[in-house]
């Protein structure tokens, strides 16, 4: 079973630069991965608090020097190793409801192998700081996180695979450190369906299920479960690395999870065109 690597981060996003796109690659390559896609960060707006201490602009990624750089690295790994590897190109982009138009046209002027639409700032912060959860309980500040994903991805259409649903929670304060369906299960519905409808992926993104400051969140396989009886087919493995180190980092056990949950097939994007496959047993 060949496994492929949805979501990775290069030098060209601002918080890549612990890796290349060639260093990455040849770690996945390395790993046994069937493929590798970079879905380096687009978004139009960063909050102030963050632009003051990380000294950020708006994190939109050079895509013409990303993608020659793809096509550079795929004609030496070709000409290397065959055509049996491949190096996809992608975005993650940010979703936020002040920057619309600037999405929608962004994503109508390149091609793309594969777009993931994520949440990273809400209520001007971003979840990673403490001052999202100021005044909020752990339903409060997780529904919350959900319900900005469902309004802003079911505006948007134009995606591929919903991005870590979870990042709330592996910054939050909270004893509760993981996103469980018996707590959200409404909104998590009205998530599922439609993707499920709209034939998009749910993302299993193994970076969430880490220790952070002693709190380690767990796959809910529930969530899974549900996803699979409301007709959902495309699961999608990323390890959203930000080095060298992550690419196909823990795919071996979530890739067994998703098959426990009922999905006999894993999802990559070539192309926007959805390709499966197989899980084996």
């Amino acid at each position: 079973m060949r496994l492929y690597d949805n979501h990775n981060h290069s030098q060209f996003s601002f918080d890549g630069k612990k890796t290349t796109v060639e260093k990455s690659a040849a770690a996945a390559l390395e790993n046994g991965l069937g493929g590798i896609c970079f879905t380096d960060h687009c978004d139009f707006y960063v909050p102030p608090m963050k632009a003051q201490f990380e000294h950020l602009v708006p994190e939109v990624f050079d895509v013409e020097a990303q993608q020659a750089e793809i096509d550079r690295v795929n004609r030496r790994n070709e000409a290397v190793h065959g055509q049996g590897f491949r190096i996809f190109k992608g975005i993650e982009i940010g979703l936020q409801k002040g920057c619309r138009e600037e999405i929608r046209k962004h994503l109508g002027t390149y091609r793309f192998d594969q777009v993931i639409a994520s949440v990273h700032y809400l209520d001007d912060t971003d979840p990673f700081y403490g001052s999202y959860y100021e005044g909020k309980d752990w339903k409060q500040a997780y529904g919350h996180y959900l319900e900005t994903i469902y309004e802003e991805m079911t505006w948007l259409g134009d995606f591929d695979i919903m991005g870590h649903y979870d990042y709330v929670a592996r910054y939050a304060p909270y004893p509760q450190a993981s996103i469980m369906y018996k707590d959200f299960s409404d909104i998590l519905d009205a998530m599922l369906r439609y993707l499920a409808e709209e034939g998009k992926a749910l993302e299993i993104n193994t970076k969430t299920y880490k220790d952070y400051n002693g709190r380690t969140p767990v796959q809910d396989i529930n969530i899974l479960r549900r996803f699979r009886e409301l007709g959902g087919e495309a699961v999608s493995l990323g390890s959203d690395s930000h080095d060298a180190h992550r690419p196909g980092d823990g795919f071996q056990r979530f890739a067994a999870v998703a098959r426990d949950a009922g999905f006999r097939y894993l999802a990559h994007f070539e192309s926007r065109r959805l390709c499966m496959t197989p899980l084996s047993y």
